[in-house]
């Protein structure tokens, strides 16, 4: 560890120039000799170096974006080379190089800050073999020697020996108990901000070498934090907790202010989204204008969260538009101007229901159905019994006497009792 900050060696001037810029506010306050003073001065310089890599947290934001706008085509390559891995792998740098997406995008802050931490670590390591470097002189060097936090020096590490720490007037007990929880502390944090990456705000519809390489990380880094920690001073390990609850607290507001598409969060936030626009009637703000127009312009490319979004607001007679506004809907605003009431919440007025008819009216329309009924089945009767003929003059009721028929003149006749109504098919005229 001393050969690695030994490299960062051309950065621990300005490290050590903010540290003491820091002791000298605190150290008007809680006096100069302090842990507080000397503490407060290493979170100061974590929050100013995180304040100064939001740039590149934002970067890094929409690179991971840009790799879940890329899942539907890893998607297809995973199906097309299902049982060739190589030519899979191949396949995905090729997207990765034709997109200019990185997937190594997410260790960006943690490269770019590594710097700062081992120059920490040499500057705190300096003032344990009692050396001055920087900007740190002897008075300050001894101030920062007697600082102690819960009892513990800035400068002694879990397995000090108990001379050296009994050189900076601490006790070996208290070293070990307070870096311990401290390690603790800083592995579960790590391990915390990467599991709510991937349980909250990862598209798990899809399996691809980002999501297996998020998931390495979570594992891998708090391992790494236990094992290092011991190694680290425990100004050191003030400063990586500090940085740990910085990013676990960032990533928090990214996740629930601008989710990943298809993960978990984003379906809690298009929850809250709903609600809130339909108690309102409108978007609120930037962000959230910026995530209807994105859900707008997909159109039948939505996952199932954005659609039921989109339904949501249908059935509350809004309509989401291009520019991410939200209006009420064509159909609403007809139907309350027909109706002169509000709409329901399809957005079309409430359907009238018939009256019910009493006992009484259901017994007097029965009869007039009835009558009615037996008219048209005496009409029917009656058109059926009429010769097809078309012949006029009919013969009144009670004549029994037959109509005479010309021989061989293909005239129909009336069907016979045993024979079937209608028109029957001519017979053949026989030969002679």
């Amino acid at each position: 560890m001393d050969t690695i900050a030994s490299l960062f060696s051309f950065i621990t001037w300005p490290v050590s120039w903010v540290i003491v810029q820091f002791h000298k506010v605190y150290g008007a306050i809680f006096g100069p000799d302090t842990g507080w003073a000397w503490g407060l001065s290493i979170v100061s310089l974590v929050i100013l170096i995180r304040i100064c890599l939001i740039p590149l947290f934002v970067k890094q934001i929409k690179a991971t974006r840009g790799m879940q706008t890329l899942q539907p085509e890893m998607k297809k390559i995973q199906e097309r080379y299902k049982n060739d891995k190589q030519r899979q792998s191949e396949e995905m740098m090729k997207l990765y190089k034709e997109t200019g997406t990185n997937p190594l995008s997410s260790c960006l802050p943690i490269l770019a800050q590594s710097p700062f931490f081992f120059a920490l670590y040499h500057v705190l390591n300096s003032i344990a073999s009692n050396d001055t470097i920087g900007v740190i002189n002897k008075d300050l060097l001894q101030s920062a020697q007697q600082a102690h936090i819960f009892g513990a020096p800035l400068a002694s590490k879990f397995f000090s020996s108990e001379s050296e720490v009994a050189a900076l007037n601490a006790s070996l007990t208290d070293v070990r108990v307070v870096t311990a929880i401290m390690i603790v502390l800083m592995s579960a944090s790590q391990f915390f901000t990467q599991r709510q990456l991937m349980t909250k705000n990862v598209d798990t519809t899809v399996k691809t070498p980002f999501m297996q390489q998020q998931k390495m990380l979570m594992y891998v880094f708090p391992i790494m934090f236990a094992v290092f920690g011991v190694n680290f001073p425990v100004g050191v390990l003030v400063y990586w907790l500090t940085t740990n609850v910085w990013t676990m607290g960032q990533q928090m507001y990214v996740i629930r202010n601008n989710p990943t598409p298809g993960s978990k969060a984003q379906a809690a936030y298009l929850e809250r989204l709903l609600k809130h626009v339909m108690a309102t009637g409108k978007t609120r703000g930037r962000g959230q204008r910026s995530i209807v127009k994105a859900i707008v312009a997909k159109g039948r490319d939505r996952n199932e969260f954005e659609r039921k979004f989109i339904n949501g607001l249908n059935k509350a007679g809004l309509a989401a538009q291009n520019d991410g506004t939200v209006v009420k809907s064509e159909a609403a605003v007809a139907a309350q101007s027909t109706d002169g009431g509000t709409p329901g919440p399809a957005g079309a007025p409430k359907r009238q229901q018939p009256k019910r008819q009493s006992k009484a009216q259901r017994q007097s329309a029965k009869p007039a159905g009835e009558s009615a009924g037996d008219a048209e089945a005496k009409t029917s009767l009656s058109k059926s019994d009429e010769p097809e003929g078309g012949q006029q003059g009919a013969k009144p009721a009670g004549s029994t006497k037959k109509p005479a028929q010309k021989p061989g003149g293909g005239g129909r006749s009336k069907a016979q009792s045993g024979q079937r109504k209608g028109p029957q098919r001519p017979k053949s005229p026989s030969k002679k």
